[in-house]
């Protein structure tokens, strides 16, 4: 019994055995349809550079505020206080500029304003540099149409020492022969270089077709090769003497300094100032005659032809000044302005095209400009006309005013950014005859100037009838090409370089 069942047993386990079979290979399954990915790729690192940054909230604009004192002897003194850094700025701001200078004598206001940093006081040139360079201090000199401004920017803890030697620089400048000489050779060096220059040569030739050239403004700063060789120290002395007074300058601080310590400062320094001058009406305004000619000033071979359109704008202060400003803005004063999209982006003549309204005491210039390739010097110039004239016939819109409005008014804080441009801002002041919350009163202009008040004064002054036109390029390819515009009688104009040049032909 026992031997069957382990018989059965053995024949079972064997059976069991032989029914054991290899696992069979699964039957081979059709490759799967390729179907849509459905992971997220990797986001690529340098994406973020197909997206232009976006814009952040625009911040608040705050103004400086400009302080006004006058001390016995008529010295004005005005202030912006800024306690943020142990800077100040300190200058004198003179009243008197290049429109103040006689006929006969065309760049004495440069030259008589630059001499006082040649020697003052007890020092001679060298001396007075090293004393301002000693404070870590370098003055600077502007000398502009309505007025010229001297003054530094020093520590605080340096102020009395920088005010010390501007006293020695307003009151006793030396005007030492020797450096005179040395000056009016450098203003003639300087007046040479600017003649080969087509830039200038326009302006020269601009102020003139403007204002006229008797005009205070008819005239750029400098003078002429031939009216400052003829120049005198005597002259000099004498142009500073008649213009300059406590009656007729401002003393500018600003920065770390309050108005009574500059008062204080004032009376000091500049408090024994003496002198009969007073400050200068301002120029006339000129006339704005219908375009006669398109004046042409010949540089044979020029690649570029400089083209200069414009006018006699308005005097500062003018209630026509914000509108006039806006719609200039829109004809020409921004990278998106009508005139620059046109012959820059459009048509390609030029790397820019621009128009600015100037401020100054009595009519500033208003002016378009560009640099055109010689060969589109006529297409460009019709271009201009077409856009001037167009103010008229396609009226100036919402989105361009809004955008011209924006632009200027945040341009704003970049002329407040640094002591010395504060200081700066408050000649402007001085020499436009200002008060004293002018840039307020210039942004509520600006913000509430209607669409209707900006269209009325666009066709009243962009007028192309009333705009001169002044060409700087070849006479030949200018004659060619501006000739069928029909703007006026070609006139070539005589420019103090000509009596450095050999004479050019008459187209």
């Amino acid at each position: 019994m026992h031997r069957r069942i382990l018989t059965a047993l053995l024949t079972l386990s064997i059976a069991g055995c032989a029914t054991t079979k290899p696992a069979e290979a699964p039957p081979a399954q059709p490759p799967p349809a390729e179907q849509p990915q459905s992971q997220t790729p990797a986001q690529d690192a340098e994406s973020f550079r197909d997206q232009p940054p976006k814009p952040g909230q625009s911040p608040e604009l705050v103004l400086p505020t400009f302080e006004q004192a006058k001390l016995d002897n008529g010295l004005t003194v005005i202030v912006s206080t800024r306690k943020e850094l142990p800077l100040v700025f300190a200058g004198i701001a003179f009243a008197a500029g290049v429109s103040q200078e006689p006929a006969a004598k065309l760049g004495i206001a440069d030259l008589s304003y630059r001499m006082l940093l040649e020697g003052a006081g007890k020092r001679d040139t060298v001396a007075l540099d090293n004393a301002f360079a000693d404070l870590g201090v370098s003055p600077a000199m502007s000398v502009d149409p309505d007025g010229a401004f001297v003054g530094a920017r020093v520590l605080t803890t340096n102020v009395d020492a920088v005010m010390s030697l501007l006293a020695d620089v307003v009151l006793r400048p030396t005007f030492d022969a020797k450096a005179f000489e040395r000056r009016k050779k450098q203003q003639l060096g300087e007046l040479v270089r600017r003649m080969g220059d087509p830039n200038f040569l326009a302006q020269q030739a601009y102020y003139q077709a403007v204002f006229g050239a008797d005009h205070p403004y008819g005239h750029t700063s400098g003078g002429t090769p031939k009216t400052v060789e003829a120049l005198t120290l005597a002259d000099a002395k004498n142009f500073y003497a008649k213009n300059t007074g406590p009656r007729a300058a401002a003393l500018i601080m600003t920065g770390d300094v309050t108005l009574q310590q500059a008062v204080e400062l004032g009376k000091k320094y500049f408090g024994g100032w003496k002198g009969g001058a007073v400050a200068p009406k301002p120029p006339p305004a000129p006339p704005a005659p219908p375009r006669q000619q398109v004046r042409v000033v010949p540089k044979p071979g020029l690649e570029q032809t400089v083209v200069l359109v414009g006018r006699p704008g308005l005097a500062a202060g003018h209630p026509d000044e914000y509108p006039l400003e806006l719609a200039t803005t829109v004809f020409g004063g921004f990278f998106g302005s009508r005139l620059n999209m046109n012959i820059r982006e459009d048509k390609g003549y030029s790397y820019g095209a621009n128009a600015h309204l100037g401020t100054r005491l009595g009519v500033g210039p208003l002016t378009a400009y560009a640099a055109v390739r010689q060969d589109v010097t006529g297409p460009a110039l019709s271009e201009f006309i077409k856009e001037l004239a167009g103010i008229k016939s396609n009226p100036i819109t919402e989105k361009e005013l809004a955008a011209a409005r924006e632009g200027l008014i945040r341009a704003f804080p970049g002329a407040f950014e640094t002591v010395e441009g504060l200081g700066g801002s408050a000649a402007q002041l001085y020499f436009h005859r200002r008060p004293m919350d002018e840039f307020k009163r210039t942004v509520e202009g600006l913000e509430n100037a209607s669409a209707a008040e900006v269209q009325r004064v666009a066709e009243s002054y962009l007028d192309p009838a009333n705009m001169q036109v002044v060409l700087v390029g070849d006479p030949l390819v200018i004659q060619e090409q501006v000739t069928p515009l029909n703007l006026g009688k070609l006139t070539l104009v005589e420019t103090p370089a000509s009596d450095m040049a050999p004479k050019q032909a008459v187209p």
